[in-house]
């Protein structure tokens, strides 16, 4: 537990506070709490207990709206110590769910709510320890299928409301689930910080004791326990002899083929690390005990007995594996339980996760000689976010549920409550306006023009012939959508054949598709005005001549006087020789001018080893390293093995060379 520690008026605790062993001057100084309201301590149901395992360190929050930050859920209210911990809250099922819920335009749930919600369900929806990535994969699995259940069961539920209410039988006021939940009693305290409380689960009373809340501080004295001699329980975790007397709880978690149980006294152990130092609270597990069975289908999710309910048995290797675990796990979890019946029988409290029928049925039975009974009053459920069932999350969800909490809380003022109505009357804008949907001749006017374009972009003549010929389309088929830019400036094949220098497309347009060149675009040009060099406009005068003066009306097509094509060749050859004549004449000019201008190549140079004054010749051994640059060390060893032998043979023919 904690160290006893002394507490100065108006200043918050240092440590954490055991419930069961309180300090007396704030034991005796408590006063409960009537006027909190639902939206202020909503946030405070699921706090997480890892962010706050050594210290309590209040953090001020007046709604579930002020829950923001780096570490933070807004949409479930909770805040987190460390980003881990965030992060495992993104995965689970309550903040989809909440997800889903914020869509439809309704209230997020809190975790004791969600669970009763999916308590019929089949699946196992526990949240999944980080640890495990098969375990992660599992929940991943489950996760839809659970959902989808639990929404679908829901509006069967909404459409049977909305048929009472038509009727006018029923009238629908329909209450959001989540509204007006406090799984927390808070209480003031003068040794308190102002607009601080304590805050205690209400799990941890009876329901009479909850009905008298004028008698609630007079119950939790009752339940403060002195300091106790712990029971020493066998070193393999069996539990303590069945005649303990001591005030305990029994905790347990299945779920997904894991299972864990613990019995916990509540009285604490006082122990001291030195022999100066404070005494200390420390928790005396009497029993405890943890199983795991592969039970769950990898990467699909859902226990084995309910994919067999639904679809019918499988006959794999890997099924009847699991038929058999689940087996074995009902028949060690029942067989542990009927050990530790003496205690769980006398326990105080009976902390029970067990969502799914499947782990209910291996709990609450019925069977022969049951231990757990469904209707036992003393059966709770975990108010907050709990993980995959290990020994660790057990101690972790004691602590959480023993703790005193210590919250800061803003209660709302007049002016907060005016900014609230405020920002809710101001109007919404209005959504944007869906897009016009494309009606099948649009759509097959777009692909038209994306195979066109393609076509002419690739200098394709033949194929847009034969596309153009399949298809039953004009050469003069106007490309969508026209607003476009593109459509803008060449909105027919022939407009873009001519931007696209394309002299074979225009030309084979012109006298072989029957294109028109006198057509405009939306700026007025022709397609011969588009023309960018004196090939692709000698096309046009080239078809101008073999179609005739009577096919088009060439003056509006602004085409210059018709060119035969021998004509147009023969000017496009001498203009070709001419460049390249041109660019002889420069190239003989600028050697000569190199072999005037240029730099002389003296014996200096030429002894530094450089044509013009380079680098200097390489040694041997740098030829040998550029020759090795870039080989693996085998091939290395490879060349330097092939040196040294030719070295050798050198050196045998000089030897017989001398001695002959």
């Amino acid at each position: 537990m904690e160290k006893s520690t002394e507490k100065h008026p108006s200043e918050a605790p240092r440590r954490p506070l055991y419930v069961y062993d309180l300090p007396p001057q704030i034991l005796n100084s408590l006063s409960l709490r009537t006027d909190t309201s639902s939206s202020t301590t909503a946030q405070q149901t699921a706090e997480e207990a890892p962010a706050r395992s050594h210290e309590q360190s209040p953090t001020p929050s007046s709604t579930s709206d002020n829950v923001t930050g780096s570490q933070a859920c807004s949409l479930c209210s909770l805040a987190f110590g460390t980003v881990h911990n965030q992060r495992d809250h993104l995965k689970t099922d309550l903040h989809h769910y909440n997800l889903k819920q914020k869509l439809h335009g309704l209230t997020p749930v809190s975790e004791p709510e969600f669970e009763k919600l999916v308590g019929d369900l089949d699946e196992s929806i526990s949240g999944s320890d980080p640890s495990d990535s098969e375990d992660e994969e599992d929940e991943a699995g489950r996760k839809d299928t659970t959902l989808t259940a639990l929404l679908r069961k829901q509006a069967t539920l909404a459409d049977k409301l909305d048929s009472k209410s038509d009727d006018g039988t029923q009238d629908p006021t329909r209450k959001r689930v989540g509204v007006g939940y406090q799984p927390l009693l808070w209480f003031s305290s003068p040794t308190l910080p102002d607009k601080t409380n304590f805050g205690i689960y209400k799990a941890l009373f009876t329901a009479e004791e909850l009905e008298r809340e004028d008698a609630i501080i007079d119950t939790i004295k009752q339940r403060q326990l002195a300091p106790l001699p712990a029971p020493k329980p066998g070193k393999d975790g069996s539990a303590v002899p069945a005649d303990y007397k001591g005030r305990h709880i029994f905790l347990c978690m299945i779920g997904g083929g894991h299972f864990a149980a613990m019995l916990i006294s509540l009285a604490p152990r006082q122990s001291r690390h030195s022999s100066t130092g404070p005494l200390n609270r420390e928790a005396v597990v009497l029993a405890h005990k943890t199983f795991h069975r592969y039970t769950t289908r990898r990467k699909q999710g859902g226990s084995q007995s309910a994919n067999d309910n639904a679809k019918g048995a499988a006959h794999s290797a890997g099924a009847s594996i699991r038929r058999y675990n689940e087996q074995a796990l009902v028949e060690d979890v029942r067989a542990l339980l009927k050990d530790w019946r003496p205690l769980i029988d006398t326990s105080d409290l009976l902390f029970i996760r067990a969502t799914g029928m499947t782990n209910r049925r291996t709990l609450f039975g019925p069977y022969d000689d049951q231990v757990l009974r469904a209707n036992d009053p003393r059966i709770r459920g975990f108010p907050f976010n709990t993980r995959r069932a290990t020994q660790n999350e057990l101690m972790r969800a004691f602590i959480e549920l023993t703790r005193l909490k210590v919250k800061e809380i803003n209660e709302p003022t007049e002016a907060s409550l005016a900014d609230t109505a405020a920002k809710s009357s101001i109007p919404k804008a209005p959504p944007k306006p869906a897009a016009p949907k494309v009606t099948e001749e649009e759509e097959t006017a777009l692909l038209h023009t994306t195979q066109i374009q393609a076509m002419i972009r690739r200098s394709k003549l033949p194929a847009l012939l034969s596309y153009l010929k399949t298809e039953s389309l004009s050469a003069n088929f106007r490309f969508q959508p026209a607003d476009t830019q593109q459509n803008h400036h060449a909105p027919t094949p022939l407009h873009l054949a001519a931007a696209q220098n394309s002299a074979p497309l225009v030309t084979g347009l012109l006298t072989r598709g029957g294109a028109d060149p006198s057509i405009l675009n939306d700026e007025g040009k022709t397609p011969f005005e588009l023309a960018g060099d004196r090939g692709t406009r000698d096309a046009f005068r080239v078809g101008r001549a073999e179609l005739g003066e009577s096919a088009w009306d060439w003056e509006a097509a602004r085409v210059p006087a018709a060119l035969k094509r021998e004509e147009a060749e023969k000017r496009a050859e001498r203009e070709r020789k001419e460049a390249e004549n041109g660019e002889n004449e420069r190239r003989k000019a600028e050697e000569e001018r190199l072999k005037t201008e240029g730099p002389k190549v003296g014996p200096s140079s030429a002894r530094k080893g450089g044509i013009l004054g380079g680098a200097p010749l390489r040694t041997a051994q740098e030829r040998r390293e550029e020759e090795a640059r870039g080989l693996t060390p085998e091939l290395r060893m490879r060349l330097d093995r092939e040196r040294r032998a030719r070295a050798a043979e050198e050196r045998m023919r000089r030897m017989r060379e001398g001695g002959g």
